[in-house]
């Protein structure tokens, strides 16, 4: 019996999240991808609050020029502002099952190179 892709990305989402969970002093960075855009959530699992959110459809990205994998950057540079503005400098990264490869190393990257520590 060959698994769906959804179903693999399923099974390794919940390997993934034994080990990754959120607190409050360390809240959890997940990220999801759709064909088309990438999110990044900052997530308190403990509390279950979305602490910060960001999206490649926000406004100041969404009217960028580049690659899906520039995007994607650009939104792990952003939702590390925003994160940094919140008080948060240390996160658990989740890639939700997702390769870290292309857009999702690419979002780690970014979240990195704006300040956040994971």
């Amino acid at each position: 019996m060959k698994l769906s892709k959804l179903d693999r990305r399923r099974r390794i989402q919940k390997r993934i999240r034994k080990v990754v969970s959120g607190t409050p002093s360390t809240p959890r960075l997940s990220v999801f991808r759709s064909n088309k855009e990438i999110y990044a959530q900052i997530i308190d699992d403990l509390n279950g609050v979305t602490l910060a959110a960001v999206s490649s459809k926000a406004k100041d990205i969404a009217g960028s020029k580049g690659t899906k994998v520039e995007i994607a950057g650009k939104v792990g540079e952003s939702i590390a502002k925003v994160a940094l503005d919140k008080g948060i400098t240390n996160v658990a990264f989740d890639r939700s099952g997702f390769l870290y490869h292309g857009r999702v190393k690419s979002l780690a990257d970014g979240a990195r190179k704006g300040g956040l520590k994971f």
